[in-house]
């Protein structure tokens, strides 16, 4: 049976490994680590198909130890006993090197197993995981292990991985194999930074190429058949997520429209809706607030519409929404203003409701005086001078005034009422 391309074309050595050369140039850090045969217990995290596994497999060569590879997945409490069982033994008289995937998936109780064995030394951890460990993987377990971020691998660095598996592809063929000059760098773009994904990718184009003239020809066509929709990573709930949701209500706030809809585009293709909409919402009152009011409403008619259409028709309203926010006056008044009251609420700044503001209710309790509250529609102005924050705090400015049209307008209106400063 012949072995998968992704396996056989494996790097063997550090610098066959396509990419990661803030970890693995001379001179750094963790190749520095694993030269000197380290006995380390690592934490490799970053997007799949960027090393990972291959690191793990250079690392457990050049040690005494004895590998044992567990996928957190499928692995089970047992699972780790069993090989825990194994240190000391003729199975494993160095000690063991265990290769952990996927360790989000492992649960505090499995987590901590590993640790009384990770600190005699008889256990070196090398786990990996696509998500945030600091988020997912036990506090004690990470202060015994040094954290390595992986990196999506450029269209450029996957490129010559993509001509070694055609070359590959060449040497099994039966038939001589050909490809449209520009195949390898459309299958390095497609691939969005996962070298594996390309090379399955090669892969796939291999198996589904059809003979014309006693040879395979591979053309750009069937390449973007392959590859198609595989230049992007997202993982629902995953930090791919939130970092392109953070990467548009960024553009938003810096009024830039062209990486708004990028961002946008990014989450209709992967079919989500529900966090764009959420995060225009927001940025209607936290990033352009006051300065341009109506901005709410517009956008909460774009998101309405856009729910109803559902997709691809949904991508209008909530380009419109985008746009419309990233071109709009910007404020955070009204940001600033809520969160420094809110703080002062948790810090438990807050004392009793001045009695002009009560309910009337309170007038009825038999202990009641004037309650003395002034009318404001009943002065002229509509205004009326009038304490309205408990007397603890009744210096305190929370909103201050944006420096844009809408609320400088609203700022002369109300000095011109009140007759003093704002």
């Amino acid at each position: 049976m012949q072995r998968p391309l992704a396996d056989e074309i494996r790097p063997k050595t550090l610098d066959e490994v396509v990419g990661q050369r803030h970890l693995l140039a001379p001179g750094a850090v963790l190749r520095r680590l694993i030269e000197s045969g380290t006995d380390a217990n690592m934490v490799f995290y970053g997007p799949s198909g960027t090393g990972k596994t291959t690191i793990a497999n250079i690392i457990a060569e050049k040690t005494n130890k004895t590998l044992y590879r567990l996928n957190a997945t499928t692995a089970s409490l047992q699972d780790i006993k069993d090989i825990i069982a194994d240190v000391g033994t003729l199975l494993a008289p160095g000690g063991v090197l265990l290769y952990l995937d996927e360790i989000q998936y492992f649960n505090k109780k499995q987590q901590q197993s590993l640790l009384e064995f990770m600190e005699n030394g008889k256990l070196t951890l090398i786990a990996s995981t696509t998500e945030n460990p600091y988020f997912y993987v036990y506090s004690a377990l990470l202060s015994r292990s040094t954290v390595f971020e992986f990196k999506a691998v450029t269209a450029k660095e996957a490129e010559p991985a993509v001509l070694r598996a055609l070359q590959i592809e060449k040497e099994r063929s039966e038939l001589p194999l050909e490809w449209e000059e520009g195949v390898p760098l459309q299958i390095a773009t497609s691939c969005g930074g996962d070298v594996r994904k390309a090379i399955n990718a090669v892969e796939l184009l291999y198996q589904a190429a059809v003979p014309r003239k006693g040879k395979l020809y591979l053309t750009s066509g069937d390449a973007s058949q392959v590859s198609q929709r595989s230049a992007m990573r997202y993982d629902k709930g995953g930090d791919a997520m939130y970092d392109i949701a953070s990467a548009l209500m960024k553009s938003l706030r810096g009024s830039d429209p062209d990486a708004a809809l990028h961002y946008l585009a990014r989450f209709l293709e992967a079919g989500d809706l529900i966090t764009p909409c959420r995060r225009l919402l927001c940025s209607a009152s936290e990033d352009i607030g006051m300065a341009y009011p109506q901005a709410v409403s517009i956008v909460k008619a774009c998101v309405d519409a856009a729910m109803q259409l559902g997709l691809p028709e949904a991508q209008l309203p909530l380009a419109q929404a985008a746009v419309l926010l990233a071109t709009a006056p910007k404020s955070n008044s009204v940001s600033a203003g809520i969160a420094a009251a809110w703080a002062d609420v948790r810090a438990g700044r807050t004392g009793d409701v001045p009695r002009e503001l009560q309910n009337v209710h309170a007038d009825s309790t038999g202990m009641e005086r004037e309650q003395g509250y002034l009318y404001p529609h009943n002065f002229t102005g509509h205004w009326v001078e009038q304490q309205y924050l408990p007397d603890t705090l009744k210096s305190v400015r929370y909103y201050q005034w944006g420096d844009n049209k809408t609320e400088q307008a609203a700022r002369a209106y109300w000095e011109k009422i009140k007759g003093k400063e704002l």
